[in-house]
């Protein structure tokens, strides 16, 4: 399977999103064994979000994930409502529980909100630092590029472009072992 650099890691182009899941419980044990089923074909990059089914699609993936943990890159995001420098610690520590793992590989904000960036970021490297996410990312508009970043300390390694459309989107990333930004 091809493979994207991802915040200086190899992952397949093609991944697992989560959207929806987590919603019906009765449909529980079918979306488990989806996702199982990606990861032995080798869709081992899963996305997801506390906001997805209010956090049963974390739940979802974490029951697909069990005893595979290794196998697979883990995304998750943060609602920008809980991504001030006290919430986005304990919006991550109830996705780990609710993921059943220790770290997340990359955790991104879901969208700018109304917390500053720089807070967010200070927050997001806490994290990394602490082991709990590996990379985090902050979405950044199309028109704004990595030199206008508000903490240099903490200046990203990795902008990606995650869409493209009339808009594209982009993240910037920190972690990994790139060291340039583009």
């Amino acid at each position: 399977m091809r493979t994207l650099d991802l915040a200086g890691v190899a992952v397949p182009v093609i991944g697992q999103g989560t959207w929806r899941m987590g919603e019906d419980r009765h449909q529980r044990a079918q979306e488990v064994r989806a996702l199982q089923t990606g990861i032995d074909r080798g869709m081992i990059l899963i996305d997801t979000a506390e906001m997805y089914g209010d956090g049963g699609a974390e739940e979802v993936v974490g029951q697909a994930i069990a005893g595979q943990r290794d196998k697979v890159f883990l995304v998750s995001k943060v609602y920008p409502h809980n991504a001030s420098r006290k919430g986005i610690p304990l919006a991550c520590e109830r996705s780990l529980e609710r993921l059943g793992t220790e770290y997340i590989d990359l955790y991104l904000l879901h969208w700018r909100g109304q917390y500053p960036l720089e807070e967010t970021v200070e927050a997001f490297e806490r994290l990394r630092e602490q082991g709990r996410i590996g990379r985090w990312g902050c979405p950044i508009s199309t028109s704004t590029t990595c030199r206008n970043w508000p903490r240099r300390s903490a200046l990203p390694t990795r902008c990606c472009t995650t869409w493209r459309n009339a808009a594209s989107s982009s993240i910037c990333c920190r972690g990994g072992n790139s060291t340039t930004c583009h």
